[in-house]
């Protein structure tokens, strides 16, 4: 069996496509059901159990035991305007270090979502090192302090892989609201009204934005080659907004592209720059190639437009992304 917490969510849901695409259905699946329309994200999916997030952790000790094949550990708060510290440290930190003992107990490999808001402005770089990281909100401080925590704990009895996700974009993200993608905020903003709008400064605005396809690839390498450590999961590319209002503008009829002013509430508190280093997710055995911006789009867009982003049929075994 293989355990994904956080299932239901965006990354999550498509991790668990990605192993019912390997014929993998022997899975048990943790979330939160709170908002019943995350169900959207399950229809498509197979899976061989369903536990609320508030039930699992008291059943760790048998759930996750030896014979389990893996703990993917998607599950957390990912709202970066979220205020509430406590409930961030309690959800994303000490939630994560519970089971990341019981995994080590049990000796069961361990992957887990980083985040690479880690690195903050980026004035440091985007090397998976201390120097380069320094936190601007409350959500990236909850991820770099449990990365800090696997990082004293040493060398470890099974593998413990954290991946820093730059910017994911792709199907199943509808229920993020505010936090869901620019490609998906643009969509609505398409359909509603013609006009897509960026902040003012875009062009300048450049991130590393990574299809989820591509996030489900490196997670399952690292199912299949176990690897200790933290590694960068993005493409190494850095891109505007801009450039993506001008991949998806042609797509919509009679779209035109707009400005607006830049939150007061994000003003020092947001990414202008990302760019993944790849050293070490190479030096790993990550060879696979990344799709391209403008074919991401464009698979992206036609599925928003066909059933608002999600999947409608389950995953064959063996078939392509």
């Amino acid at each position: 069996m293989i355990i994904v917490t956080g299932g239901a969510g965006f990354i999550g849901s498509n991790l668990v496509r990605g192993l019912n695409r390997r014929g993998i259905s022997d899975i048990l699946l943790v979330d939160n059901l709170t908002r019943g329309d995350k169900h959207r994200t399950l229809n498509a999916l197979e899976f061989a159990d369903y536990l609320d997030k508030r039930d699992f952790l008291p059943r760790i000790a048998d759930l996750i035991a030896p014979g389990v094949e893996g703990v993917f550990h998607l599950g957390a708060c990912s709202d970066t305007m979220e205020a509430d510290g406590r409930y961030l440290m309690d959800n994303n930190f000490a939630y994560s270090k519970a089971l990341l003992h019981r995994c080590q107990e049990a000796g069961v490999p361990f992957i887990y979502a980083s985040s690479a808001s880690v690195y903050g402005d980026g004035a440091r770089g985007f090397v998976e090192e201390r120097r380069c990281e320094y936190p601007i909100n409350a959500y990236a401080y909850s991820k770099f302090v449990f990365d800090q925590y696997v990082r004293r704990l040493g060398p470890t009895r099974t593998p413990v892989t954290g991946l820093r996700y730059f910017n994911v974009y792709g199907p199943q993200e509808n229920h993020k609201g505010r936090m869901a993608t620019v490609v998906y905020q643009f969509h609505r903003q398409l359909i509603a009204g013609g006009r897509l709008e960026l902040f003012e400064g875009s062009d300048g605005f450049r991130r590393d934005f990574i299809h989820v396809d591509d996030v489900v690839g490196v997670n399952l390498h690292f199912l299949a080659h176990p690897a200790s450590g933290i590694f960068n999961c993005g493409t190494g590319r850095a891109e505007s907004f801009r450039a993506i209002a001008e991949l998806m503008a042609p797509l919509y009829p009679s779209a035109e592209i707009g400005t607006k002013p830049f939150p007061e509430a994000l003003k020092g508190k947001y990414q202008a720059y990302t760019c993944a280093d790849l050293t070490r997710l190479r030096a790993a055995g990550f060879a696979g190639d990344f799709t391209s911006l403008a074919d991401g789009v464009r698979s992206y867009v036609g599925l928003l437009k066909d059933n608002d982003g999600h999947y409608r049929t389950a995953a064959v075994a063996g078939s392509a992304p």
